[in-house]
C-alpha cells in the first residue's frame, strides 16, 4: 500500500488565525467565548471547550465577563454596532480574505450595486457578507442557481451588478458562472475572493484523487470547503471517504495494492491529520513507507506555519490586484501577504494595475509580520530602491548618466524617479535656464548626473543641467565645425525683440532681424512668428571671432517685387488703393508689399491744391502704369492717364 498526502492539507491561514488568538487569550487567563464554533470541527471546539471556552450562539447571548471572539468567518456589520452599544468585549478574528469582501460589498453596494454572492445563503460567512450589504442582495450555490436567480429577476440584466464568491467557492464551479454572469448581467463587476489556499487545496485534491485507488478527506462533516474537497474527489475517484477521526477508518477496507491519497479541509488541525497517518501506518504494515510520508508531510506542515522575520527578503506571486494592496502567495510557504500600495512603488502617481499584473513573481521585503488584519505585510519599493542605491553608487563613481521621470515639483526644485529611488534636483539644477518655468518638467523623461548620496538617510541629490550643458556644448561645437552661408536649418524660436527673433538652429541662437521676417512693412516680429514656432532659416553671416550668427528667413520666390515684375507692365490699367497721402501725391498699393505713386499733377485732368481735394485713405482708384524702375524697385501711376483715355474713347 502506497500513501500519498496531499501538498496543500489542513489549517488554512485564517482558521490557524482564529484558533491562535482564542489560545492566545486563553493563555493570558482571560475567560474567552466563541461567537459560533470557533471551527467546524468537533474535536477542537471540544479541546477549546477543556480549556474554559464557550460557545454563545447569538450576539444577545453574549457574557459580560468574557471577551467574545468572532470567528474567522466573519458576521455583519450589525453584529459590530450591537455589541459596541452594549459595551461587549470582543476580538475580531475574521479572515482578512473574508473582510476584503465585506470592503467590497459595502463600497459596491453603496453606490447603487445590486450584490450577488456565490456561495451557501446559510454559511455564517455568507450571512456575514450579507450583513455588509446596503440594498439588494442574493446568493447562488451553482451556475444552475446564477441562471434561474437571473431569470427570475429581469432587472438584474441591465442594473448595476457585483458579484463576488464565498472565499471556500468550488474554483471550477465559479468559472462556469462567471461565464454566465458575464453573458447575463451587461452591466457588471465581479471580483475574484476565492482564497488562494482554497483554491490551491482543491487543485491539489483533484491531481491526488485522480491518482489514486481511494481517497481520504479529513475534516468536520458541516465544513464547507472539506465538503467541497470531498465532492471534488468524488469525481475523479468512486472510493472517496469523508471523515472527522482516525477511528472512523475502521470501518474502511483498503487492498494491499492501493494507493491511498490523504487531504484535509481547511479546519483540519496537524494532530487530528498526523493521528489518520499512524493509524493508517498500522493498517497498511508499511510503516517505514509511511512514516517516512508522515515525516515529509509534518515537515511540510511546519514550514507552512514558521514565522518570518521583519526585513527577511521573500519572493511572492501575485494572487489579486486591489487600488489600494497587491496580495500575493509567499513561494514555498503556504502563507499570504499583502503590499500596501505605499509601499508597491516610490512613484506617487503610479497606479497598482500599472506595476504589477497577476501572476508576477516579485522580490519582496517583509514589514511587518503581525498586523492588525494577521497578515504579512511587504513592501517592492524597498527592494527595488536597495537595487537602485547599487546602480547609484557605481553611477556616482563613475559621474554616469542616469534617466528618470520627474514626478513633482517642491520647495526648492523637483524630485526624479529613478530606480525606484526619489532623487531631489535644486531648482538651480533642474533646468537650463533659471528662467525656465519647472512646472513644464512634471511628467518628461529626463537624464541626470548624481551630485551626492547619502544612503543612510536615503537621500540623492542630482544635476539635469550638467547634463543639458554638456549635450549643448558638444551640439555647439558640432554646429561650428559645419555651419556655412547658406545653409538651411529647420530652428525653433526662442525668443522675439523689437528688433528680430532669436532662434535655436543646433544649440546655437541665430537672430533673425526685423527685416528679414517679412517682405512687408512690420512693427514687431510676433505679427509673423511666436516663441516656440519651428522656422525654416538660413545662414545670412558669420561671426565666429564673436559667436553670432545671422540668419535669413524670407524667401526669394515670395520677394512682392518679383511677383510684380512678372504680372505687370507699363501701361496697364488697374485698381489701386490709397494708402497715404503727401503734399506731393498719394501713395497706392498695387499688390501687398509693392506700392506706387501717383503724383497730385496726375491725379486728375485738372490742377488741384492738394491730394486730399480728391482722394482719401482707402479710396478704390483706377490707374495706369506709367513707369516701372527696376533698379530703385519704384512704380509711377496716374489718374489722369485714364481720365484721358476714357475722353478720347468718348469722342471717338
Amino acid at each position: 500500500m502506497k500513501i500519498t498526502v496531499a501538498k496543500s492539507a489542513g489549517f488554512c491561514f485564517g482558521v490557524n488565525r482564529a484558533v491562535e488568538t482564542v489560545n492566545e487569550l486563553i493563555s493570558q487567563g482571560r475567560r474567552v467565548s466563541t461567537l459560533g464554533p470557533i471551527i467546524h470541527n468537533k474535536q477542537v471546539v471540544k479541546e477549546l471547550e477543556a480549556a474554559g471556552v464557550t460557545v454563545t450562539n447569538t450576539p444577545e447571548s453574549a457574557e459580560s465577563d468574557r471577551v467574545l471572539v468572532i470567528r474567522s468567518h466573519g458576521v455583519g456589520s450589525d453584529v459590530y454596532s450591537y455589541l459596541e452599544q452594549r459595551g461587549v468585549e470582543y476580538v475580531d478574528a475574521t479572515c482578512p480574505f473574508v473582510a476584503k469582501i465585506h470592503k467590497i460589498v459595502s463600497e459596491q453596494s453603496e453606490q447603487g450595486a445590486v450584490v450577488i454572492i456565490a456561495g451557501d445563503s446559510n454559511h455564517p460567512e455568507v450571512r456575514g457578507i450579507m450583513g455588509f450589504c446596503k440594498g439588494a442582495v442574493y446568493a447562488f450555490k451553482n451556475s444552475e442557481e446564477l441562471i434561474e436567480l437571473v431569470s427570475s429577476n429581469k432587472e438584474l440584466a441591465s442594473e448595476k451588478v457585483c458579484l463576488v464568491s464565498q472565499t471556500t467557492f468550488d474554483t471550477e464551479e465559479w468559472k462556469k458562472s462567471l461565464e454566465i454572469f458575464k453573458k447575463l448581467c451587461t452591466n457588471s463587476i465581479f471580483f475574484g475572493t476565492i482564497c488562494n489556499a482554497t483554491s490551491q487545496r482543491q487543485i491539489d485534491a483533484y491531481q491526488l484523487a485522480k491518482n489514486s485507488d481511494a481517497v481520504i478527506v479529513v475534516g468536520g462533516r458541516h465544513s464547507s470547503n472539506t465538503n467541497k474537497l470531498y465532492e471534488i474527489c468524488k469525481k475523479s475517484c468512486s472510493r472517496s471517504y469523508l471523515i472527522e477521526t482516525a477511528a472512523e477508518l475502521e470501518c474502511i477496507s483498503f487492498g494491499e495494492d492501493d494507493h491511498i491519497g490523504i487531504t484535509a479541509g481547511a479546519s483540519t488541525p496537524a494532530n487530528i491529520i498526523k493521528e489518520v497517518l499512524d493509524r493508517m501506518s498500522e493498517k497498511s504494515g508499511q510503516v517505514a513507507e509511511t512514516a517516512a510520508e508522515q515525516n515529509n508531510f509534518e515537515e511540510m506542515f511546519e514550514e507552512s506555519q514558521k514565522n518570518v522575520n521583519r526585513n527577511d527578503k521573500v519572493f511572492g506571486i501575485v494572487e489579486s490586484i486591489e487600488p489600494n494592496a497587491v496580495y500575493v502567495t509567499l513561494v514555498d510557504r503556504k502563507q499570504t501577504g499583502y503590499i500596501p500600495v505605499e509601499e508597491l512603488s516610490n512613484d506617487p502617481t503610479a497606479k497598482t494595475e500599472d506595476v504589477v499584473k497577476v501572476g508576477d513573481q516579485l522580490e519582496l521585503l517583509i514589514m511587518r509580520t503581525n498586523d492588525q488584519e494577521g497578515l504579512i505585510m511587504l513592501s517592492k519599493k524597498r527592494v527595488d530602491a536597495n537595487k537602485g542605491w547599487e546602480v547609484f553608487d557605481a553611477a556616482l563613481e563613475n559621474k554616469d548618466i542616469l534617466e528618470g521621470t520627474v514626478n513633482e515639483v517642491v520647495k526648492g526644485g523637483v524630485i526624479v524617479l529613478s530606480n525606484a529611488i526619489r532623487v531631489f534636483i535644486p531648482a538651480s539644477q533642474a533646468t537650463a535656464s533659471r528662467k525656465d518655468p519647472l512646472e513644464e518638467l512634471v511628467g518628461k523623461e529626463v537624464e541626470f548626473r548624481l551630485l551626492e548620496i547619502d544612503k543612510r538617510r536615503k537621500k540623492a541629490v542630482g544635476s539635469i543641467r550638467s547634463v543639458l550643458k554638456e549635450r549643448a556644448d558638444a551640439a555647439k561645437e558640432a554646429f561650428w565645425s559645419t555651419v556655412e552661408v547658406g545653409k538651411k536649418y529647420n530652428g525653433v524660436v526662442k525668443s522675439l525683440t523689437s528688433y528680430g527673433a532669436f532662434v535655436d538652429i543646433g544649440g546655437v541662437d541665430g537672430l533673425v532681424h526685423i527685416s528679414e521676417l517679412s517682405w512687408s512693412r512690420i512693427k514687431h516680429p510676433s505679427e509673423v512668428i511666436n516663441v516656440g514656432d519651428t522656422i525654416e532659416v538660413y545662414v545670412k553671416a558669420i561671426d565666429t571671432e564673436k559667436g553670432n550668427i545671422s540668419l535669413g528667413y524670407k524667401k526669394e520666390e515670395d520677394n512682392p517685387w518679383n511677383q510684380f515684375i512678372n504680372n505687370y507692365s507699363v501701361g496697364d490699367v488697374i485698381d489701386v488703393t490709397i494708402d497715404g497721402l503727401s503734399s506731393f501725391g498719394a501713395f497706392a498699393v498695387i499688390i501687398p508689399g509693392v506700392k506706387g505713386l501717383i503724383h497730385i499733377s496726375q491725379i486728375a485732368d485738372h490742377r488741384i491744391e492738394k491730394p486730399q481735394d480728391e482722394l482719401s485713405v482707402g479710396d478704390t482708384v483706377k490707374v495706369k502704369i506709367t513707369e516701372i524702375n527696376t533698379t530703385s524697385k519704384r512704380v509711377s501711376l496716374s489718374i489722369r492717364a485714364v481720365l484721358a483715355d476714357m475722353a478720347a474713347a468718348e469722342q471717338e
